[in-house]
């Protein structure tokens, strides 16, 4: 049997995973390993694991195309860039419904999630896919892929100032728990929200403290969505990254519908993101 996959194949594999989508953008509860069971009946002898990575190429397609996905299915971008985005643009345009759900989603600010432990909520940074020579630390334009509805929902979602301020407020309670934990009580009852007493000209979120007293400049990003979910950082944010790379850290709190969880990336952005332009100034000539 051929490796390809087959139009038909990949239509019915682009459809179950919209019907996932839908269930978990409408808070209904699905059971994936039944989806993948009815699925492959409808395929030519695929595997359990090529299933999979199918579905992860189509969560990858679609945070390129801006649209939420489905976090148990981890993005890897090895798909056929030559049928799979267009299989997904198809099925998008064929169903005009989804864009109300997308929007409604990302204008959705969950109630804060109750966390037991808030210093078990950190994990490590996301792994990066090979990519061949790109590197840590470039600005690169990507090629965009078709998105019927042009609009980029990740983004709309990153927009979502309710939702940042919730995300603020669960990082500011994670940091007293740091301090506490550590028996800096005082340091703990320091920790300023700088997004409020100053505003967006500081360049960053929130004022902690490392144990020994010293500055923590926090800038904190929130998302619904997984923990591969881009996050949008301003030239503001890029240079006090630069200018305070000691002292910056970049949390990114993710999964913040029912359980958030958190990453932190270190220093100068440069060095730790794939930059990718999303809009330009321009003037005319």
């Amino acid at each position: 049997m051929a490796n390809n996959w087959s139009e038909q194949e990949v239509a019915e594999t682009v459809a179950d995973y919209f019907a996932m989508l839908r269930q978990e953008l409408l808070g209904e509860k699905y059971n994936k390993a039944m989806h993948r069971r009815a699925l492959m009946k409808k395929l030519s002898g695929r595997s359990n694991g090529s299933v999979e990575l199918k579905h992860q190429n189509i969560s990858a397609v679609l945070i390129e195309m801006g649209i939420p996905w489905i976090e148990g299915y981890k993005p890897r971008s090895n798909y056929q860039r030559s049928l799979l985005p267009a299989m997904v643009a198809e099925y998008l345009k064929a169903h005009p419904d989804l864009q109300a759900l997308f929007h409604k989603d990302v204008q959705r600010v969950p109630n804060t999630p109750s966390v037991e432990d808030f210093l078990a909520v950190m994990e490590s940074p996301p792994s990066s896919e090979p990519r061949g020579a790109s590197n840590s630390g470039e600005v690169r334009e990507v090629p965009s892929l078709y998105n019927p509805a042009g609009v980029n929902y990740l983004e709309r979602e990153a927009q979502n100032q309710a939702l940042g301020e919730a995300g603020e407020q669960f990082v500011m309670n994670f940091e007293r728990a740091r301090l506490i934990y550590a028996g800096r009580q005082a340091l703990a009852d320091q920790i300023e929200q700088v997004s409020l007493t100053i505003g967006p000209s500081a360049g960053f979120d929130i004022r902690s403290y490392e144990e020994n007293g010293k500055d923590r400049f926090i800038e904190a990003k929130t998302t619904k969505y997984g923990k591969s979910t881009p996050f949008f950082v301003t030239p503001n944010e890029l240079r006090f990254s630069k200018v305070n790379e000691a002292s910056y850290y970049l949390y990114r709190l993710f999964g913040f519908r029912d359980t958030p969880r958190l990453f932190t990336l270190q220093g100068h952005l440069e060095d730790k993101c794939i930059l990718v332009p999303s809009e330009y100034s321009a003037r005319a000539r």
